[in-house]
């Protein structure tokens, strides 16, 4: 059951986790999109650490011409205050937005900064909304955007992006990371370390709070339900995965949380 189990947590996370590009460089995006710079790199706070370490590695490469941080207050604040405040005492997070920490982290552990930050948005949607203010007001050019999210959330940031955006913009997945979960006896285990990783549980319970969110019904958040998101097609295989993890798991998915809602989540 465990092999069965770590089989369909991989098949969501390949899914949630969407990356346009294999590895992010010049030449991917000169392969893919036939740009040799993006105009912005996004980096969202709701990702673990590792995605600072992305961050940093495109602003050494100049991946982008413009790089920005946002993040506020939100679930996974708390967590990200902890896990950086535990690794580096020096850096202090008791009270700092998001992009407050990781504009911190990469100054520390780096020596390299964003070029904005936005501290303001609280979850996914308004993430995308104050993003888009953000570039409006600093007349920003973004005709091509890197978004860089958690691996759990980077196709609902995506499909976010896609619903308020405007037309004309290309849009460059790279999530924060790639897990893989494998058994290990009684215990599933991730197969290879990722910096500020969840536990594989909350992990899980991430990813299966994902479904719900971008099936595109009256429950969801698509054009059919809440309207916060872009339609998303959900593979048959990813449903049967989700189903095959609530009967181990039960419904234990990531319930939004009204302390952070905007209208949008």
């Amino acid at each position: 059951m465990n092999t069965e189990t770590a089989s369909a947590i991989n098949t969501l996370g390949h899914f949630c986790g969407m990356r346009d590009v294999e590895r992010l460089d010049r030449e991917a995006l000169a392969d893919r999109f036939g740009l040799d710079q993006a105009d912005v790199f996004v980096l969202f706070g709701g990702s673990i650490v590792a995605g600072g370490d992305v961050l940093a590695d495109a602003i050494r490469d100049r991946i982008a011409r413009s790089f920005i941080l946002v993040g506020g207050a939100g679930h996974t604040t708390e967590t990200l205050q902890q896990t950086v405040h535990r690794e580096y005492p020096e850096i202090r997070t008791e009270g700092l937005p998001e992009a407050e920490i990781f504009q911190q982290y990469l100054k520390h552990v780096h020596g390299c900064g964003a070029d904005y930050l936005e501290t303001e948005s609280t979850n996914c949607g308004n993430n995308i909304t104050c993003l888009l203010e953000l570039i409006r007001r600093n007349r920003i050019p973004c005709r091509s955007i890197i978004l860089c999210q958690d691996a759990t959330m980077q196709r609902r940031m995506d499909a976010g992006f896609r619903r308020y955006a405007p037309e004309g913009v290309t849009v460059i997945n790279y999530a924060s990371y790639q897990a893989k979960v494998e058994a290990a006896g009684k215990t599933l285990v991730y197969a290879d370390p990722i910096h500020g990783m969840w536990a594989v549980n909350r992990y899980v319970q991430l990813l299966m709070g994902e479904i719900p969110r971008l099936t595109d019904d009256g429950n969801g958040y698509g054009p059919k339900g809440r309207g916060f998101i872009a339609h998303v097609d959900i593979p048959g295989g990813v449903l049967d995965a989700f189903r095959a993890l609530k009967s181990v798991y039960g419904e234990a998915t990531r319930p939004a949380n009204p302390r952070y809602a905007s209208g949008r989540t």
